[in-house]
């Protein structure tokens, strides 16, 4: 009786994995976070937050995002388990560390706090659990070689030095002008708030749209993965921006413009990068003795 000489893998339609126990693990805790996001959303719409009013809006707005369209893509992706499901699930969870850094350390205390932190915490141990289960190479393989990763990555890096530039040059005016840090966007929220959101762009966001743009450039087996993930999240970022905007001006909190005319042209270059990677990933990796990306 002879032995194969080579393990099959795993099926085309299915996420590679090099540690099954790690992507059981990231599905069930991504189940439980779906659940915990779910009630805590609705908490958040129901009730409110207390603060200022703009903050709240704020808020609200982001919950009705997460329980509309966040919850139910995390439990389809979970479930799914194909190699484009996987990118998804990847950008969901990305999306998540970095929203709920806001409410866990950009608002007042309230009885929700609890809950915020446990999804903050349960995002990052997801999103650590399912980058550790895939085999990056194999699913990096199944991206064709007309992948447009000049585009998908110019994306990135553009927009990672955009964010650098613009918080960079706003931190050096109110430096000179002794005066708070300015909100660069179109929501009304306190310094308190505008300086979180520096803090988060310049030391967690721009480095990681640099880095996965750079990566991506090279067909580094991570820079599809890392790129993928960030423009899914990226596109989630930019509809939470949009509802809060809108919930701002319905509640007539002073100031608020309701609308961004940036912003369609920021969201159509989140989504058609997301939507390229996501069409020409998920093929079947390349055979042993083929190229394939590495990692």
């Amino acid at each position: 009786m002879t032995s194969n000489p080579a393990a099959p893998g795993p099926p085309a339609d299915r996420v590679p994995v090099a540690h099954p126990r790690a992507l059981a693990a990231s599905a069930a805790v991504s189940g439980g976070l779906a659940v915990l996001l779910a009630g805590s959303a609705l908490a958040g719409l129901v009730g409110g937050y207390p603060g200022p009013g703009s903050v709240s809006a704020v808020l609200r707005g982001y919950d009705l995002v997460t329980l509309l369209l966040t919850v139910p893509l995390l439990g389809w992706a979970a479930a799914r388990r194909t190699p484009r499901a996987a990118l998804v699930w990847a950008g969901v969870l990305m999306s998540l560390v970095y929203t709920y850094a806001y409410y866990l350390f950009g608002t007042e205390l309230t009885v929700l706090f609890p809950a915020h932190a446990v999804v903050f915490t349960l995002s990052l141990a997801a999103l650590v659990l399912l980058l550790a289960a895939i085999d990056v190479p194999r699913l990096a393989a199944g991206f064709g070689p007309r992948t447009p990763v000049r585009f998908a990555g110019g994306v990135l890096l553009l927009l990672g030095v955009a964010l650098a530039v613009m918080w960079t040059a706003g931190t050096v005016r109110a430096l000179a002008a002794g005066s708070a840090l300015a909100e660069p966007s179109r929501l009304i929220v306190p310094a308190a708030v505008t300086r979180l959101g520096a803090a988060l762009d310049l030391s967690l966001l721009a480095p990681a749209y640099g880095l996965a743009g750079v990566l991506l450039w090279r067909r580094a087996g991570w820079g599809y993965v890392a790129a993928t993930g960030l423009l899914v999240a990226g596109v989630l970022h930019q509809v939470a921006y949009l509802t809060a905007l809108v919930v701002q001006r319905v509640a007539e909190v002073p100031g608020a413009p309701g609308f961004d005319p940036v912003e369609p042209v920021i969201v159509a270059a989140f989504a058609v990068g997301a939507a390229l990677m996501l069409a020409h990933g998920g093929r079947r990796p390349a055979r042993a003795g083929g190229q394939r990306p590495s990692a």
